[in-house]
């Protein structure tokens, strides 16, 4: 569902799939269900078979209003709180995203920037956001694998870079406990992000505001 296989809207066929493939009986396939349609992967209608969530216009504008909030809470926590070794493996993930970046491999850079994120998240430690981060995080891979497919564009190669180079002050300013810069740096960093998504939505020529 993250990475596209199945597409939005599509009736997803994990009802039939799991039990034949996995030997499932039906209960523990029924609450499957009922726990990635409470995380945002499907949707349940009654009499319906189950849907991949649609991402409507609506949906986009919602995340690009809740994604920074999550975001800069949880890398402002991170910069109070992480610890060497939780910073080390931060950049053992970004050298992997960074390696996707150069490689031009759709696949690994929305992993491992889904993984860049949620490390930052555990390192708040904080149970609160974290169901939050995840949920947004769903949306920020299936974001990922719409804005910046193959084929990889020249403004699209640079705008993956200076993401990319957006990591490593994120991982710098963490490491210097330094929550003012993390916020600010993640801020830019969504804005990127945002940016993209409204050239791709919207006709050249025409402009569209996700704010408010």
């Amino acid at each position: 569902m993250v990475s596209g296989w199945w597409g939005k809207g599509a009736p997803s066929t994990i009802k039939s799939v799991y039990p034949d493939e996995f030997g499932l009986s039906r209960p523990p396939v029924r609450e499957l269900l009922r726990q990635i349609a409470a995380e945002g992967y499907i949707e349940l209608e009654a009499n319906r078979a189950p849907r991949v969530a649609a991402m409507s216009h609506e949906s986009l504008r919602a995340f690009f209003l809740a994604a920074p909030l999550v975001y800069i809470a949880t890398t402002q926590l991170a910069a109070t709180r992480a610890t060497a070794s939780e910073i080390e493996e931060l950049r053992r993930i970004q050298a992997l995203f960074r390696q996707a970046i150069q490689e031009q491999h759709v696949e690994n850079r929305v992993i491992y920037n889904d993984e860049f994120h949620l490390e930052i998240g555990k390192m708040a430690r904080n149970d609160y956001l974290m169901p939050s981060l995840r949920r947004v995080l769903i949306d920020h891979a299936r974001l990922g694998k719409i804005f910046y497919r193959h084929p990889t564009t020249v403004d699209m190669q640079k705008d993956l870079e200076l993401a990319c180079d957006q990591h490593d002050q994120i991982i710098e300013a963490i490491a210097r406990h330094d929550t003012e810069a993390a916020g600010q740096l993640i801020r830019e960093h969504m804005e990127l992000s945002r940016r993209r998504m409204a050239e791709y939505a919207a006709p050249e020529g025409m402009e569209v505001s996700l704010a408010l």
